[in-house]
């Protein structure tokens, strides 16, 4: 460990400048290393980030100020100091701990220049061409656009959300969007305009969403990666020039490659578990397709317990996906007397006043999946609780599920 300064810089989007040179002096280290945070932060939540991370400043619109370390890091392994961060450490990507530890992410510049390189690469950028951004640039996916902006000597466009007006007056020839954005747009009418290349990542899309969009002209490249692998590395199911994909013996997704994290903020403790021999075990499990591509079934921490049988939520989702009627599903498991946990079919239904049947969509899934896959319930709501990234919120859901949700639901009597 080192003492390279860490500073948490909070900017909202309207000080992109900002943003931009404080990651522009850390990649060249004529700066600090930054840990970018949601400006909306609730006072605990960013009390509790400030605490476990320790960085020596905190840079907000209203001005800059020093922050005290304390002397002991709870969090911390043995013999790790607390708010020691690595010499080539550029970025740091924190967690808010909402749901656990808080856990934050080292990226050093030489990890996110190969990724915005070698995204730059796979797409086909060409020299003049601008990128938009309306993704968070606390996460991952924003700080990818602003690197790959740096590496083409371009300055992005960054506005706090995207609308077809946005989009075409942009000048932009290239943005990442999560589906939930792009499935906005395209029910607002949105045509691609200048952009010519879209990254869409994030969530897995519907086979649904992907077919909308192309045939209205829009070019989809779907990214698979997290901030260990300083966002996509896996496009269109191929991984990243230099990016090897391997699937452990129950399917976990492991990655390798320049693009990877160095390891989480705190000690060893932490990073042994996901980072071993130069792979990155990633926690979600996956398959090959017939063509040799990389297909994402979900997150290991997500399946669904139900009756005995495990479900996995990508796969239901996937079979739902292609139903008539569905516009968006997420799938969770929803805590049930009888089953454990009952499988919970949020729905986005095409025709609210028309929504999809339950007995047909368990169909699809016992036909698709498996019968112990079905749901047992289909809710339809307007739209879902969304993550700051722009990610269904799946724990929002499932308090949902629990608490019960206002709108049409349907409750299956079989078993």
């Amino acid at each position: 460990m080192t003492t390279r300064p860490l500073h948490a810089v909070q900017f909202t989007p309207a000080a992109g400048e900002r943003i931009v040179s404080a990651l522009a002096a850390a990649l060249d280290g004529t700066g600090p290393a930054i840990m970018p945070l949601d400006p909306d932060l609730p006072g605990p939540a960013l009390s509790r980030i400030l605490t476990a991370f320790a960085p020596a400043v905190l840079h907000t619109l209203t001005g800059t100020g020093s922050l005290k370390r304390p002397s002991v890091n709870p969090g911390a392994a043995a013999g790790v100091r607390h708010g020691g961060i690595r010499e080539d450490t550029a970025v740091v990507i924190a967690t808010s701990g909402s749901t656990g530890q808080p856990k934050a992410v080292e990226l050093s510049a030489a990890a996110l220049t190969a990724s915005a390189v070698a995204s730059l690469r796979r797409i086909g950028a060409g020299p003049g061409e601008r990128w938009l951004c309306c993704l968070p640039t606390f996460h991952i996916a924003g700080i990818g656009v602003l690197v790959r902006s740096l590496i083409t000597g371009l300055e992005p466009v960054i506005v706090p959300n995207v609308s077809p007006e946005i989009l075409a007056s942009s000048g932009c020839s290239h943005v990442s969007l999560v589906p939930t954005q792009l499935r906005r747009l395209l029910d607002a009418g949105a045509s691609p305009g200048p952009v010519t290349s879209v990254l869409l990542g994030g969530a897995a899309p519907g086979d649904g969403l992907l077919a909308e969009a192309r045939n209205a002209g829009w070019r989809i490249v779907t990214t698979y990666g997290m901030s260990e692998t300083c966002g996509g590395c896996v496009y269109d199911g191929v991984p990243l020039d230099d990016v090897a994909v391997r699937l452990g013996p129950a399917g976990e997704i492991e990655i390798s490659g320049p693009v990877l994290f160095s390891g989480y903020l705190g000690g060893s403790a932490l990073t042994a578990p996901a980072l071993r021999d130069g792979w990155f075990r990633s926690a979600d499990l996956g398959w090959w397709r017939p063509d040799g591509g990389l297909a994402v079934r979900g997150r290991a921490d997500d399946m669904i317990n139900t009756g005995g049988e495990k479900v996995v939520p990508g796969d239901v989702e996937a079979a739902l996906g292609t139903c008539q009627g569905v516009a968006d599903v997420v799938v969770v498991g929803v805590p049930d007397p009888e089953w454990g946990e009952a499988v919970t079919a949020f729905v986005v239904a095409t025709d609210p006043a028309q929504p999809p049947d339950l007995a047909s969509l368990r169909t699809r899934v016992q036909e698709a999946v498996s019968t112990h896959a079905a749901p047992k319930r289909v809710v339809v709501v307007p739209e879902f609780p969304l993550l700051p990234s722009g990610k269904p919120d799946r724990a929002a859901l499932r308090r949902m599920g629990v608490e019960g949700v206002s709108g049409h639901v349907q409750a299956a009597e079989q078993a």
